[in-house]
């Protein structure tokens, strides 16, 4: 059963995907408070994995804030950039690793609905999220697949509003992709104008 609560959390949750699409910092504070009831909502559906993410993205959302607007060059606003495939290597590695031996611990000491899905897309988000803080244009790959998987299960468990806005962000991840990857072409062609 939808509760208002969740569409409260959802409805926040698109504001902020459509303010860091346009790479405005108030997606942080709209992040802030999705996030903030997302944990209860989660909670309530046995995600506890999810729920417990939530917590991480408050904390993220306050750092993202942060480096967006002074976390750049000389102190000032953050250019979007793109990781070497080897710390791709190394992250995608590491969310599987950490999914693994959370969702073994979850499925021994927990009721937890789904402990290795639940784990991957919360290891996945964890460094996503990361991603977005430091505007690293492949976030909107990592964001695709955690999300496909999301929307499984979060029908599983009954959250159909927050699955509805997880179909919701898949088309905007495309969206999110293409503006980030402008504007990283826009950035660097003056300096390759002067260079």
């Amino acid at each position: 059963m939808t509760s208002p609560l969740e569409v409260a959390a959802a409805t926040l949750a698109i504001a902020y995907l459509l303010f860091a699409i346009r790479q405005n910092p108030w997606c942080w504070p709209a992040a802030i408070l999705s996030t903030g009831i997302y944990v209860f909502v989660m909670y309530r559906a046995g995600l506890y994995m999810e729920s417990a993410l939530q917590l991480f993205y408050i904390a993220v959302a306050c750092y993202g804030w942060w480096s967006w607007l002074r976390g750049g060059a000389q102190g000032g606003e953050l250019q979007v950039s793109r990781w070497p495939i080897r710390q791709h290597f190394a992250a995608i590695g590491a969310i599987v690793l950490l999914s693994l031996a959370s969702g073994a611990l979850l499925s021994r000491y927990t009721q937890a609905a789904y402990p290795y899905l639940d784990s991957l897309t919360t290891w996945g988000a964890i460094v996503t999220t990361w991603m977005v803080a430091r505007k690293i244009l492949e976030n909107w790959f990592y964001w695709f697949a955690i999300d496909s998987l999301s929307v499984y299960l979060y029908i599983n468990r009954g959250l159909f509003i927050t699955a509805l806005l997880f179909v919701l962000y898949l088309v905007l991840i495309v969206v999110g992709y293409q503006a980030w990857r402008r504007s990283m072409l826009t950035a660097a062609r003056p300096a390759a104008a002067y260079g």
